[in-house]
């Protein structure tokens, strides 16, 4: 698989990454989480005071355990509710749209009831997605060289 840049947004540089073990609410599960979207790691690290991007190089060990959602769809959004359920995986490498915070509000409110599935779609496709990817486990991180960083200008 071809190199390429992903960035990962925070309060500091993180030129060691590793698997963080959170609260279920993450749409891939536990792991270190990175965009090719370099605008979306900025608005990441705008949620701190200090605002960092961190930069990798990536070439993704294409023997791995790899999951790609290429868009928005049932089984992405069957996935989603499993992982924020605390549901493990067995992937190495998880890769697709991220639940925004609207995205996931109507996950929320599909997990509760409140709306059907149909509901959810008509609703999702309105809005844009984001772009992640997961390194769920210590291999996966392998594949990441630390380029360096960029302080977030407000």
């Amino acid at each position: 698989m071809a190199m390429m840049t992903v960035y990962h947004g925070g309060y500091r540089s993180v030129e060691r990454p590793e698997i963080r073990i959170g609260r279920n609410t993450k749409d891939f599960g536990n792991g270190f989480y990175c965009t090719i979207i370099k605008e979306q790691a900025q608005r990441w690290a705008k949620r701190y005071d200090t605002k960092i991007v961190s930069i990798y190089d990536v070439r993704i060990n294409t023997s791995l355990r790899i999951k790609e959602f290429a868009e928005m769809s049932e089984e992405w959004l069957d996935f989603i509710i499993a992982c924020r359920s605390g549901k493990p995986h067995a992937y190495d490498i998880v890769i697709g749209a991220m639940a925004n915070d609207q995205i996931y509000n109507y996950i929320s409110d599909y997990i509760d009831g409140v709306i059907t599935r149909e509901q959810f779609w008509v609703l999702a496709k309105f809005k844009y997605p984001t772009h992640q990817i997961n390194f769920c486990t210590e291999e996966a991180l392998k594949c990441l060289q630390y380029r360096g960083y960029e302080v977030v200008n407000e």
